[in-house]
C-alpha cells in the first residue's frame, strides 16, 4: 500500500503559467463540439434501448461485457499512452501543444462530453454500435490522461545515469524503451492502473445506465442492471447486482493488480530492501510453477529474443543526433495547416450555434453554473470534514491501516453511479429529496480522491518529525497546526483538484434523470446539459458544454493552481 499511496499524486502537472498552446487547445475543444453537435443533428428522434433481464443468471454475462468494455478502453489507453508521452517528451515543439492539451483535457468534466458523443455516433453508425464505441471512448478519456501524466514524468526524470548506460550500450529505441524506461516507469504505471481502472467504474456505469427523454442509449452491462432493479423496485435484485459487482472487483484486485503489484516490485530503485514486500498468493503460485517456467524458458524468451535482434537490425541506434529531412518538415507543416483550417472551420461552427442562443437562455446556464457549484462547494467541505481526520488516523496508525485499508480501497472502487439507483430509493421522500440526492452521488463521486491523498500525506511525513512532535509534548492542536497540516496541505490541494472534477462530472446524472417512470430534475449547468439533448436544442447543448467546460478550467486556474504553487513553496517537506 506505501507504493500507492505515493502514487496517488504523482501525477498532477506541474503549475505552469498560460500559453499560446493553451489558447489552440481550447479552441480545439470548442471546434470539437461544434462538430460533434452538427453531428448529433442527423440523430434519431427516438431511440430503443435493449431489455434487461433481472435474472440472477445474466449476471455473469453482464459483467462479462462491463469488464470487456473497461479492458478494450485500458488497452487504448496504453497504447496512447506510450505514443503520447514519447512525443511530448522527446519532441520540444510537440510539447507546446500536447502539454497544454493534457492540462485542458484533464480539468475538463468528461460526463458533459456524454450526450454529444452519443448522438453524433448514432447519426451516422447503427445505435448499438455507436453505444458501445461510445462508452469505450469515455472510459478511455477517464483513465488516459492519469497514465500519460505518469509515464510523461517517468521518461522526463529519468535519472541521467541511465540515460548514459543507454547511450554507452548503444540501444536502439525499442531496448532503451524495454531496458530503462518501462522498468523505471513500471511501479508508477501499474499503481495509476488501479487508479485509472477503479475511476474508469464510474464512468462506464454512466454510460451503461444513459437515458434521456425518448433515447435509451442503455447498454446490457451492471450498471444497466443496477437502474432496472431499481426502477422496478426490486430490492433483492439491487443486492445480487451490487455483490456481483463487488465480486468483480474484489476478483480483479486478487488475481491482476495484486500480482502486478508484487511483480513490480522489483524495479524499485533502493540500496535497502524492504522490511514488509508487497505479496500475493496468485504471483507466489505462478513464481512457483514448473510448467509456466518451462513455457517461459521454452517459448517466450527464444521468441522477445528474436524479436529484439529483428528490431535492431531493422531500426539500428543512430550514430548522430536525428534531425529532420526537409520532407519531414513539409509534412508537418501541411499538417499544421490542415490542423488550422479544421479549427477555424470548426470555431465558425460554434460561434454560429453560440450566437443563435437566446438572451434568456445564456441567464438560465448562468443560473445553472451557479446552483451546481454550490453543490460541488457542498460536497466538497463535507468530503474534507470526514476524510481529513480520517485519513490522518489511518495514514499514521501502521496497525489500524493494515486491515482498514484493503476495505477502503473495495469501497472506493465501487462505483458511486451504482450506487445512485439505490440511493434515491433511500432519499427521495426525505427533506430535500433530489437535492440531497445530488449532493450525495458529488459526495460519492470525489471523496475517495480526497482520502487516499490525506492518507499519502500522512504516511510521508518523516518519523523523526513524528518524534520530535512527542518529545516537545505538542498538544492536539499544536501538532495539528505546525505538523500535520503544513505535511497534509500538498496532498489535500491535489486531492481537491481531482475530487472537484470527480463532483463537476456527478452532476450530469445527479440532476436529472428518469425514475420510476418519471423525469427528475433540479436547477444544475448538468440537468440543462441533459435536457438540452433531451429536447434536441443543440445550440443550448453546446452552450451549456462550454460553459462548464470553462467553469471548471478557471476554478483550477483561479482557485487551485495558486494553492499549488503555495503547496510546491511552502509546504513540501524537502
Amino acid at each position: 500500500m506505501p507504493d500507492q499511496l505515493r502514487f496517488f499524486g504523482s501525477t498532477q502537472p506541474p503549475s505552469r503559467p498560460l500559453t499560446w498552446g493553451d489558447g489552440v487547445v481550447l479552441l480545439g475543444v470548442i471546434a470539437l463540439l461544434a462538430v460533434g453537435i452538427r453531428l448529433a443533428l442527423g440523430a434519431p428522434a427516438a431511440i430503443a434501448g435493449p431489455t434487461i433481464s433481472l435474472a440472477p443468471s445474466a449476471l455473469p454475462w453482464y459483467a462479462a461485457y462491463s469488464v470487456g468494455r473497461m479492458a478494450a478502453a485500458y488497452c487504448l489507453s496504453l497504447v496512447f499512452t506510450v505514443s503520447y508521452g514519447y512525443l511530448a517528451a522527446y519532441h520540444r515543439r510537440a510539447e507546446y501543444i500536447l502539454l497544454p492539451l493534457l492540462d485542458v483535457l484533464q480539468s475538463v468534466p468528461i460526463l458533459s462530453f456524454l450526450p454529444v458523443v452519443l448522438l453524433s455516433l448514432s447519426a451516422v453508425l447503427p445505435q448499438a454500435v455507436a453505444a458501445e464505441l461510445a462508452s469505450i471512448a469515455l472510459i478511455f478519456t477517464s483513465q488516459v490522461w492519469n497514465l500519460t501524466f505518469g509515464w510523461y514524468q517517468a521518461l522526463t526524470t529519468l535519472p541521467e545515469e541511465l540515460r548514459e548506460a543507454s547511450r554507452v550500450f548503444r540501444f536502439n529505441g525499442w531496448l532503451r524503451f524495454k531496458v530503462v524506461e518501462l522498468p523505471f516507469a513500471a511501479i508508477s504505471l501499474v499503481w495509476n492502473s488501479m487508479m485509472s481502472w477503479a475511476g474508469g467504474w464510474f464512468f462506464l456505469m454512466a454510460a451503461e445506465m444513459f437515458t434521456v427523454g425518448h433515447r435509451d442509449f442503455r447498454l446490457p452491462g451492471l450498471g444497466a442492471y443496477l437502474q432496472e432493479a431499481a426502477h422496478r423496485g426490486e430490492g433483492s435484485a439491487i443486492l445480487w447486482g451490487i455483490g456481483s459487482l463487488v465480486l468483480v472487483i474484489v476478483l480483479l484486485d486478487q488475481l491482476v493488480w495484486r500480482p502486478l503489484i508484487a511483480w513490480s516490485d522489483r524495479f524499485t530503485l533502493q540500496l535497502v530492501e524492504r522490511a514488509t514486500p508487497p505479496t500475493s498468493w496468485v504471483y507466489a503460485a505462478l513464481r512457483s510453477s514448473r510448467l509456466l517456467r518451462h513455457f517461459v524458458d521454452s517459448v517466450l524468451s527464444p521468441a522477445s529474443e528474436r524479436l529484439d535482434q529483428w528490431l535492431v537490425r531493422r531500426f539500428p541506434p543512430p550514430l548522430h543526433p536525428p534531425r529532420a529531412s526537409a520532407a519531414q518538415i513539409w509534412t508537418w507543416r501541411v499538417l499544421g495547416t490542415v490542423a488550422a483550417c479544421g479549427l477555424l472551420y470548426g470555431t465558425y461552427h460554434a460561434a454560429l450555434l453560440l450566437f443563435a442562443v437566446p438572451l434568456a437562455h445564456w441567464g438560465m446556464i448562468g443560473l445553472g453554473i451557479l446552483a451546481t457549484l454550490l453543490r460541488v462547494g457542498v460536497s466538497l467541505l463535507c468530503a474534507f470534514a470526514w476524510t481529513i481526520p480520517v485519513g490522518t488516523v489511518i495514514g499514521t496508525n501502521p496497525s489500524l491501516a493494515a486491515w482498514l485499508q484493503p476495505l477502503v480501497q473495495i469501497a472506493a472502487a465501487i462505483p458511486a453511479t451504482a450506487l445512485f439507483p439505490v440511493l434515491l430509493l433511500l432519499v427521495l421522500g426525505l427533506p430535500g429529496g433530489l437535492h440531497l440526492a445530488a449532493i450525495l452521488l458529488m459526495l460519492l463521486g470525489s471523496q475517495w480522491y480526497l482520502l487516499f491523498n490525506v492518507i499519502a500525506g500522512a504516511r510521508a511525513i518523516p518519523q523523526e518529525l513524528r518524534y520530535t512532535a512527542a518529545l516537545l509534548r505538542l498538544s492536539s492542536w499544536q501538532r495539528w497546526r505546525t505538523l500535520l497540516f503544513p505535511a497534509l496541505f500538498p496532498s489535500l490541494v491535489t486531492g481537491g483538484i481531482t475530487a472537484s472534477g470527480g463532483a463537476w462530472n456527478a452532476s450530469i446524472v445527479a440532476e436529472y434523470l428518469n425514475f420510476g417512470g418519471r423525469s427528475l430534475q433540479i436547477t444544475g449547468i448538468g440537468a440543462l446539459i441533459t435536457e438540452a439533448t433531451a429536447a434536441g436544442d443543440y445550440s443550448l447543448l453546446l452552450a451549456a458544454t462550454l460553459s462548464m467546460v470553462f467553469t471548471v478550467v478557471l476554478l483550477n486556474r483561479a482557485v487551485w493552481r495558486p494553492l499549488y504553487r503555495i503547496a510546491e513553496q511552502r509546504y513540501r517537506l524537502a
